[in-house]
């Protein structure tokens, strides 16, 4: 068969994803039992409230139609309200907004808004794949963000060489670590981004996701932060609309624009519909998102107690919905396939986050805890068996 892809798709990055879920359904499809914990995904259900907004708006008919380019401004002013209640930051709904067909569609597509081709954009490492996908659809030059343990898993600003970077991606709390950064950091930021003369991009999927007691942050509370960069808030996580495909990037006026004109040229807007759910999300209780981060908080105890018991020392995140887990020996990939084969558990290796991740496995906390205990059981025997063989 021809390959008709372009040079450009032929230079983005495997979907090592792809090939992880391919080769556990092969494994259940001969018959093994496999509990996953790899997955990002939520598992619970969208609450029923959000589901209801949803649902009168598709009975009204102008939802069905064309909506505005840029997005509803009912939606708009939500965010705006919402930003300032929740954070306490004031932003206007109409140049300091963009409306997103999911956050990853906005960080993707986001380098081609504000780079050149040949410009440098630092991409954490460890972090989220797609990101690198996006500077390569620019043809943008991928600069490491390293971050390790012994820093809490944050860019060392005083150690950090630039070079042709004109963009910074953060993301805390993090995918994969489950770090989560301070207020003071966030002020840090913004002085290294001024003196860098940086843009700064601050992924806030799982902004609602802090445990024992942290707030996650955000980072346009820090002073000046508009100036420099803009912060990316998804539906996804705050409200298990992952299949919803709604997010926003508020912040910096020049950078919203910029998407904003990207958008107007490649689609018109989110369904109208979904726009409402939208809206009725935002303006929810917070008990929405608190009893939701309490259960995962519930998980990650359950699930760090488990490994502890069985010999694997693992430090617990204070956010996000993973658990960033320092293989006890061997390498990421020897080791994930070692739980996936002989204890039917599956686990992301951590190189799939990059080179910094090659000692880590990420467990996600989107199964229910009957599933979490039967995973740590397996894990568990898994280890005593080893130990025998080793005696």
């Amino acid at each position: 068969m021809t390959d008709r892809r372009s040079h450009l798709l032929k230079t983005l990055p495997p979907q090592h994803f792809v090939g992880l879920a391919n080769e556990v359904a092969e494994l259940e499809q001969a018959g093994r039992d496999i509990i996953r914990l790899g997955q990002g995904t939520p598992d619970l259900p969208t609450p029923e409230p959000i589901c209801d907004a949803l649902q009168t708006a598709l009975l009204d008919a102008s939802t069905h139609q064309y909506g505005p380019f840029r997005g509803q401004a009912r939606l708009k002013q939500a965010v705006a309200t919402f930003y300032l209640n929740e954070y306490g930051v004031e932003l206007d709904p109409e140049t300091e907004v963009a409306i997103l067909i999911g956050s990853k569609s906005g960080l993707i597509t986001l380098p081609q808004c504000v780079l050149e081709p040949g410009d440098g954009i630092l991409l954490p490492n460890p972090g989220y794949p797609d990101y690198i996908s996006g500077a390569r659809l620019a043809g943008a030059v991928v600069r490491d963000l390293v971050l390790r343990e012994e820093n809490g898993f944050l860019p060392d600003y005083e150690t950090l060489d630039t070079q042709d970077a004109r963009l910074m991606y953060l993301n805390y709390p993090s995918n994969p670590t489950g770090a989560v950064a301070s207020p003071a950091f966030f002020d840090d930021t913004v002085r290294f981004a001024r003196e860098r003369d940086l843009m700064v991009v601050h992924d806030f999927a799982y902004g609602s996701i802090g445990f024992d007691g942290h707030v996650p942050p955000s980072f346009l509370q820090a002073e000046g932060a508009k100036e420099v960069g803009i912060e990316v808030y998804t539906m996804s996580k705050a409200f298990n609309m992952s299949g919803w495909r709604v997010a926003f990037a508020v912040g910096n006026a020049d950078i919203i624009e910029a998407i904003n004109t990207y958008q107007d040229h490649v689609h018109v807007s989110v369904f109208s519909a979904i726009q409402a759910a939208a809206v009725a999300a935002l303006e929810a209780p917070r008990t929405i998102r608190d009893d939701l981060s309490r259960l995962y908080e519930a998980r990650r105890d359950r699930l760090i107690d488990g490994l502890n018991r069985a010999g694997w020392a693992v430090e617990p995140p204070e956010g996000s919905f993973f658990v960033w887990a320092k293989v006890p020996e061997g390498d990421a990939k020897s080791f994930s396939r070692k739980l996936l084969h002989e204890a039917g558990v599956a686990v992301t290796p951590g190189y799939f986050f990059g080179s910094e991740g090659n000692g880590y496995v990420r467990f996600g906390l989107v199964s229910p805890e009957p599933k979490i205990d039967e995973a740590v059981e397996r894990i568990e025997r898994l280890f005593a068996a080893y130990e025998e063989v080793r005696a």
